[in-house]
Protein backbone atom coordinates (compact mmCIF):
# COMPACT_ATOMS: atom_id res chain seq x y z
CA UNK A 1 0.00 0.00 0.00
CA UNK A 2 1.36 3.65 -0.81
CA UNK A 3 -0.01 5.72 2.07
CA UNK A 4 0.50 9.81 1.47
CA UNK A 5 -0.28 12.49 3.63
CA UNK A 6 -2.19 15.33 2.65
CA UNK A 7 -2.05 19.07 3.20
CA UNK A 8 -4.49 18.05 6.66
CA UNK A 9 -1.89 15.65 7.68
CA UNK A 10 -3.32 13.42 9.73
CA UNK A 11 -5.57 12.78 6.90
CA UNK A 12 -4.55 10.48 4.48
CA UNK A 13 -4.94 8.68 1.13
CA UNK A 14 -4.26 5.05 0.79
CA UNK A 15 -3.95 3.60 -2.49
CA UNK A 16 -3.75 -0.78 -2.13
CA UNK A 17 -1.07 -2.54 -4.39
CA UNK A 18 -3.42 -4.28 -7.72
CA UNK A 19 -2.09 -7.24 -8.76
CA UNK A 20 -4.00 -7.82 -12.18
CA UNK A 21 -3.57 -10.42 -15.29
CA UNK A 22 -6.15 -11.64 -17.27
CA UNK A 23 -8.36 -13.28 -14.86
CA UNK A 24 -8.85 -9.85 -13.32
CA UNK A 25 -6.63 -8.68 -10.17
CA UNK A 26 -6.25 -9.45 -6.12
CA UNK A 27 -5.58 -6.37 -3.59
CA UNK A 28 -5.80 -6.09 0.10
CA UNK A 29 -8.13 -3.40 0.72
CA UNK A 30 -7.63 -3.06 4.20
CA UNK A 31 -4.71 -4.39 6.48
CA UNK A 32 -4.28 -4.14 9.90
CA UNK A 33 -0.68 -4.83 9.77
CA UNK A 34 0.47 -2.56 6.89
CA UNK A 35 -1.77 0.43 8.78
CA UNK A 36 -0.05 0.07 11.97
CA UNK A 37 3.70 -0.03 10.02
CA UNK A 38 1.98 4.10 8.90
CA UNK A 39 0.94 4.64 12.90
CA UNK A 40 -2.61 4.55 11.82
CA UNK A 41 -3.73 2.06 14.64
CA UNK A 42 -7.33 2.40 14.61
CA UNK A 43 -9.88 -0.29 15.16
CA UNK A 44 -12.65 -0.63 12.91
CA UNK A 45 -15.81 -1.93 14.33
CA UNK A 46 -18.81 -1.40 11.70
CA UNK A 47 -18.60 -1.21 7.66
CA UNK A 48 -21.25 1.24 5.99
CA UNK A 49 -22.18 1.23 2.67
CA UNK A 50 -23.86 4.41 0.84
CA UNK A 51 -25.56 4.00 -2.83
CA UNK A 52 -26.25 7.32 -4.68
CA UNK A 53 -28.66 7.19 -7.40
CA UNK A 54 -28.19 10.96 -8.35
CA UNK A 55 -25.17 12.47 -10.14
CA UNK A 56 -25.05 15.73 -7.98
CA UNK A 57 -25.61 14.16 -5.03
CA UNK A 58 -23.73 15.56 -1.64
CA UNK A 59 -23.90 14.18 1.67
CA UNK A 60 -22.31 16.04 4.61
CA UNK A 61 -20.71 17.41 6.29
CA UNK A 62 -21.39 14.62 8.79
CA UNK A 63 -19.36 13.64 12.10
CA UNK A 64 -20.39 11.94 15.20
CA UNK A 65 -19.32 14.28 19.01
CA UNK A 66 -17.12 12.83 21.10
CA UNK A 67 -17.58 10.82 22.96
CA UNK A 68 -18.20 8.39 20.31
CA UNK A 69 -16.28 10.05 17.24
CA UNK A 70 -15.79 8.14 14.19
CA UNK A 71 -12.37 7.52 12.43
CA UNK A 72 -13.78 6.12 8.57
CA UNK A 73 -11.61 4.63 6.13
CA UNK A 74 -13.38 5.21 2.91
CA UNK A 75 -13.47 4.50 -0.86
CA UNK A 76 -15.66 4.75 -3.64
CA UNK A 77 -16.65 0.86 -5.13
CA UNK A 78 -18.55 2.43 -8.05
CA UNK A 79 -18.66 5.49 -9.66
CA UNK A 80 -16.84 8.50 -9.16
CA UNK A 81 -17.09 10.99 -5.87
CA UNK A 82 -15.33 14.16 -5.11
CA UNK A 83 -14.74 13.63 -0.87
CA UNK A 84 -13.88 15.87 1.64
CA UNK A 85 -12.06 16.12 4.93
CA UNK A 86 -12.54 19.17 7.34
CA UNK A 87 -10.51 20.22 10.63
CA UNK A 88 -13.24 20.63 13.10
CA UNK A 89 -10.74 20.48 15.95
CA UNK A 90 -11.39 23.97 17.41
CA UNK A 91 -7.88 24.50 19.16
CA UNK A 92 -6.26 22.53 16.08
CA UNK A 93 -3.48 24.73 13.76
CA UNK A 94 -5.67 23.70 10.86
CA UNK A 95 -8.93 23.90 12.28
CA UNK A 96 -12.00 25.04 9.51
CA UNK A 97 -9.33 23.43 7.05
CA UNK A 98 -10.53 21.00 4.20
CA UNK A 99 -8.74 18.68 1.66
CA UNK A 100 -10.74 17.24 -1.25
CA UNK A 101 -9.80 13.75 -3.34
CA UNK A 102 -11.38 12.70 -5.90
CA UNK A 103 -12.35 8.86 -5.51
CA UNK A 104 -12.95 6.25 -7.58
CA UNK A 105 -13.62 2.87 -9.08
CA UNK A 106 -11.08 3.11 -11.75
CA UNK A 107 -8.21 4.87 -9.27
CA UNK A 108 -9.07 2.80 -6.51
CA UNK A 109 -7.42 5.28 -3.70
CA UNK A 110 -9.01 5.68 -0.13
CA UNK A 111 -9.07 8.44 2.41
CA UNK A 112 -8.44 8.02 6.18
CA UNK A 113 -10.52 10.73 7.67
CA UNK A 114 -9.31 10.42 11.48
CA UNK A 115 -11.64 11.56 14.20
CA UNK A 116 -12.41 15.33 14.80
CA UNK A 117 -12.77 15.49 11.36
CA UNK A 118 -15.86 16.45 9.44
CA UNK A 119 -16.96 14.73 6.00
CA UNK A 120 -18.58 15.08 2.83
CA UNK A 121 -19.09 13.93 -0.49
CA UNK A 122 -20.29 14.92 -3.63
CA UNK A 123 -21.21 12.12 -6.67
CA UNK A 124 -19.70 13.05 -10.19
CA UNK A 125 -22.22 10.17 -11.78
CA UNK A 126 -25.27 8.47 -11.10
CA UNK A 127 -25.17 5.08 -9.32
CA UNK A 128 -22.14 5.58 -7.10
CA UNK A 129 -21.14 3.58 -3.99
CA UNK A 130 -19.37 4.03 -1.46
CA UNK A 131 -17.85 1.74 1.53
CA UNK A 132 -16.25 2.76 4.18
CA UNK A 133 -15.25 1.36 8.16
CA UNK A 134 -15.34 3.57 11.22
CA UNK A 135 -13.69 2.72 14.31
CA UNK A 136 -16.65 3.38 16.92
CA UNK A 137 -20.19 2.01 16.20
CA UNK A 138 -23.00 4.33 15.18
CA UNK A 139 -24.58 6.35 17.70
CA UNK A 140 -27.66 8.51 16.81
CA UNK A 141 -28.09 10.76 19.64
CA UNK A 142 -24.67 11.78 19.00
CA UNK A 143 -24.80 12.06 14.80
CA UNK A 144 -24.31 15.70 13.47
CA UNK A 145 -23.92 17.22 10.49
CA UNK A 146 -22.86 20.92 9.51
CA UNK A 147 -24.56 23.05 6.66
CA UNK A 148 -22.53 21.67 3.17
CA UNK A 149 -22.14 25.32 2.12
CA UNK A 150 -20.80 26.67 5.31
CA UNK A 151 -19.24 30.40 4.56
CA UNK A 152 -16.33 29.67 7.52
CA UNK A 153 -15.70 26.39 6.24
CA UNK A 154 -15.69 27.90 2.24
CA UNK A 155 -15.29 24.44 0.39
CA UNK A 156 -14.86 24.66 -2.65
CA UNK A 157 -17.75 21.79 -4.32
CA UNK A 158 -17.69 21.84 -7.99
CA UNK A 159 -21.48 22.16 -8.28
CA UNK A 160 -23.67 25.08 -7.50
CA UNK A 161 -27.44 23.83 -7.16
CA UNK A 162 -26.30 19.77 -5.59
CA UNK A 163 -28.88 17.13 -4.22
CA UNK A 164 -29.36 17.30 -0.81
CA UNK A 165 -31.51 15.74 2.03
CA UNK A 166 -33.75 17.40 4.07
CA UNK A 167 -31.55 16.75 6.93
CA UNK A 168 -28.37 18.22 5.32
CA UNK A 169 -30.55 21.05 4.18
CA UNK A 170 -31.41 21.72 7.59
CA UNK A 171 -27.93 21.31 9.31
CA UNK A 172 -26.62 24.18 11.30
CA UNK A 173 -23.69 26.29 10.42
CA UNK A 174 -19.98 25.26 12.40
CA UNK A 175 -20.91 28.21 14.36
CA UNK A 176 -24.11 27.33 15.78
CA UNK A 177 -23.05 23.68 15.54
CA UNK A 178 -22.54 22.21 18.70
CA UNK A 179 -19.08 20.07 17.45
CA UNK A 180 -17.35 19.28 20.81
CA UNK A 181 -13.81 18.40 19.15
CA UNK A 182 -10.41 20.06 20.72
CA UNK A 183 -6.51 18.60 19.85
Amino acid sequence: MKITKTTLPEVKIIEPTYFEDYRGYYTESYSARTLAEHNITSTFVQDNHIFNLKDGTIRGIHFQNNPKSQTKLLRCTKGIIFDVAVDLRKNSPTYKQWVSVILSAENRKQILIPSGFGHGLLTLCDNCEIMYKVDNFYEPTLDRAIKWDDLDLNIKWPIKEPIVSPKDAAAPSLQDSDVNFTL
